[in-house]
């Protein structure tokens, strides 16, 4: 590798005597003019500059198909497509699809349209890049950044040398990505603007400890130049050119007949720590290794039958664990990604027209509310046909589901044949009648709905439950939307529905090398097909374990490897006729028997971290955080009432039982809590005041002192209806 002026670098070893290498910037200058060529191993290599020297780790890793080039003497080269670490998968796509656009990032700086083969080149140059800046295997890299193609270089780059990379978002607050960062052992950080970086300059840039920065977007002159007075920083162009040069050097050193010194990753290597969102405590870094990954990249397609130039658009965080093994899993089709955000969605559906969109249940939920806008805002005759047929749709897709057997049941026993016969005959002469109708409304309203969303083979749904309204709503108008489950800790699917089959209400069948089984929550029991219990997972996406969290592991993988979800759920029976004979098999969730709250952008959230910061106040004396609508978290409260009181008085003159010191206490209650919560991650929004305390004997708790979350919502469940409207 090439050596550049960082401390860290020193401790490699040379791989000929040759002159020190010259100072970064004239390095980084000659580059730029042109004086440094990209090398092809696979033809002749110009020698490096005068004065370029090479290094190595006392370790060093490669990604064994995408730099096969580079391993230690002996070893069999894989196959093309025999992938054993997650970047294999770019030498085999720039092999298949070299010159088909691989992503379009249109909305930063500068715009960006790259080939499959020069996306392979981008993430090698990165990754040799950090081997030249001395970055080794295992070590972790904080890569803190939103969605956009250096993202998955940066990425991609820092698997291929076999480190790990630590991944979170801008949005998250300073303080949780300073425990992130500290709890992981990161050694350097990877940033995503200089705004970013300028947000983090005080509260958390001088409190790490970072050999190098690296700034993926925008112009280090930006940076707050107080925070990096002591730490090398490179950008994005910066890291790629010494990449260059690193593999120019490289390969004209296999060329003169030394052998390379590099180690296999291997597919039980970690190659990304995923942290489960925290908020007030320090949330747990899920390890998932190569293996767990590519289990996702190779069995996607039964799910997603993707084709080469099938258009994706993708608008989730990257770090989420559902995004990125989708991405991956595209990137092996020939697909093309369209890099979107929420902000451009609306016309970037319309513009690019995808075929498919990974993304979560607000997303289907905002576009079947703007669907609904769009048909109030309609004249009233309009409005009143196109409402008239699509209940006719509604209609017409129920009939169907009980001649096709896709009727959702939890019924173990067979149903009876000569019922049966007569269901699926009136639900025939019914479909029959709808038919007309329902073809009518496709051609006067649902294609005009089809153009404006734009999405021409399926939509899948994940990290939370899609309601029931608007997955059958989607169904009526001919749009696809296929449901699937996972967890950050499963890597994250293990069960979708298939285009095939793909039938309301459930999550569909696992995936292949993925086992379900339903537990009784008391006597962990397997219960029959039907049953409801708790769900556990077991096979080759689940992870590794927590880091530097051996305990919280333990609690959640048993001896034999299953995973405890904490998700309620049942298996729908087997029956080899009647309506529900195509549903056997397929997983229903029906909530989550722990506590954590599953929102409608897919972020999970302890509700009992919020709880604890939220009860240190002396206003209140229990709380419970809910999340009725899985867009705000809401809370009921039983305060404390002298203190409320008290301060209700201080703060105005008021009687303690009328109702303006009840409106004063509310409004204390909600300055408070928004005070208390404002450096967590999560904010609590509507809040319900109730004067009766959570006890034992009123069963709203446990013996040991538990809140019991299901008991309190279904005493208050009007009230908490009416909060949230």
């Amino acid at each position: 590798m090439l050596l550049a002026p960082s401390a860290s670098a020193s401790a490699g070893q040379t791989w000929a005597p040759r002159p020190p290498a010259p100072p970064l910037r004239r390095r980084l200058l000659a580059a730029r003019r042109g004086r440094v060529c990209v090398p092809r191993c696979a033809g002749a290599a110009p020698p490096p500059r005068p004065g370029a020297t090479t290094h190595s780790p006392a370790r060093s890793k490669c990604s064994p198909l995408l730099e096969s080039a580079l391993l230690l003497p002996g070893g069999n080269e894989p196959a093309a497509d025999e992938w054993t670490a997650v970047p294999d998968i770019w030498r085999t796509a720039a092999e298949k699809y070299p010159d088909s656009v691989a992503l379009v990032d249109p909305y930063h700086d500068p715009p960006s349209e790259l080939t499959y083969k020069q996306l392979e080149q981008q993430i090698l140059d990165f990754s040799h890049g950090l081997r030249a800046v001395g970055v080794a295997p295992d070590e972790k890299l904080a890569l803190f950044a939103d969605n956009s193609c250096r993202w998955l270089v940066a990425d991609q780059g820092i698997m291929a040398t076999g480190a790990i990379n630590v991944v979170r978002g801008t949005k998250s607050s300073d303080d949780e990505l300073f425990q992130i960062y500290n709890h992981s052992e990161s050694i350097a950080l990877v940033v995503d603007s200089p705004q970013f970086f300028n947000r983090l300059a005080e509260s958390f840039i001088s409190r790490i400890n970072a050999r190098f920065i690296v700034l993926l977007w925008g112009d280090k002159s930006s940076l707050n130049s107080k925070a990096v007075m002591d730490i090398p920083v490179y950008d994005y162009n910066d890291i790629t050119v010494l990449g260059r040069e690193n593999r120019n050097a490289l390969c004209y050193s296999s060329e003169q007949g030394r052998q390379g010194v590099f180690e296999a990753i291997t597919p039980e290597d970690v190659a990304t720590l995923i942290y489960t969102s925290g908020t007030s405590g320090t949330p747990k870094g899920v390890m998932l290794t190569h293996r767990n990954l590519l289990h996702q990249i190779n069995n996607m397609w039964e799910i997603v039958p993707a084709v080469p130039g099938d258009r994706f658009l993708s608008m989730l965080p990257p770090w989420h664990a559902y995004e990125r093994s989708a991405e991956y899993f595209i990137f092996t089709h020939g697909a093309q990604q369209i890099y979107s955000s929420v902000k451009y969605l609306k016309a970037d559906l319309q513009k690019y027209q995808p075929h498919y969109v990974f993304s979560v249940p607000l997303v289907y939920e905002t576009l079947y509310s703007s669907i609904q806008r769009q048909i109030s805002s309609s004249s009233r005759a309009r409005k009143t046909v196109a409402l008239a047929l699509i209940k006719i749709s509604l209609l017409y897709m129920e009939a169907k589901k009980i001649f096709e057997g896709t009727v959702l049941s939890n019924n173990p026993v067979k149903p009876s044949s000569i019922s049966y016969m007569f269901n699926c005959l009136w639900a025939r002469i019914v479909a029959a009648l709808l038919w007309p109708l329902h073809n009518l409304a496709k051609m006067l309203f649902y294609k005009k709905i089809h153009s404006t969303v734009g999405i021409s083979k399926a939509a899948i749904s994940g990290g939370g439950s899609l309601p029931m309204h608007v997955d059958k709503f989607f169904e009526a108008i001919g749009i696809k939307v296929q449901n699937g489950y996972g967890l950050t800790e499963t890597s994250p699917a293990v069960a979708a529905r298939r285009p095939f089959c793909n039938v309301l209400g459930t999550v569909g069948h696992p995936i292949k090398h993925t086992e379900i089984k339903i537990v009784d929550i008391e006597t962990d029991e397997v219960l029959p097909d039907g049953s409801k219990g708790i769900v556990k997972i077991k096979g080759l996406p689940v992870m590794k374990g927590y880091y530097k969290n051996p305990s919280a592991a333990n609690n959640a993988l048993d001896q034999e490897g299953w995973f405890n979800t904490g998700d309620i759920g049942w298996i729908a029976p087997h029956h080899a006729t009647g309506p529900s004979r195509k549903c056997g098999g397929m997983l229903v969730l029906e909530g989550r028997a722990k506590d954590t709250i599953v929102l409608a952008t897919g972020e999970n959230v302890e509700p009992a971290e919020l709880e604890e910061v939220a009860s240190r106040n002396s206003l209140i004396d229990q709380i419970m955080v809910i999340g009725q609508d899985r867009r705000r978290l809401g809370a009921i409260v039983v305060p404390n009432n002298n203190e409320a009181l008290a301060a209700a008085k201080r703060k105005s003159s008021v009687d303690g039982n009328n109702d303006e010191a009840k409106d004063t206490v509310m409004n204390l209650l909600y300055d408070e809590l928004r005070t208390r919560m404002a450096g967590c991650s999560f904010q609590i929004g509507p809040i319900l005041v109730v004067e009766e305390p959570f006890t034992i004997d009123n069963g709203l708790m446990t013996p040991t002192m538990k809140i019991r979350r299901d008991r309190v919502a279904a005493k208050y469940q009007s009230e908490i209806e009416a909060l949230y409207k």
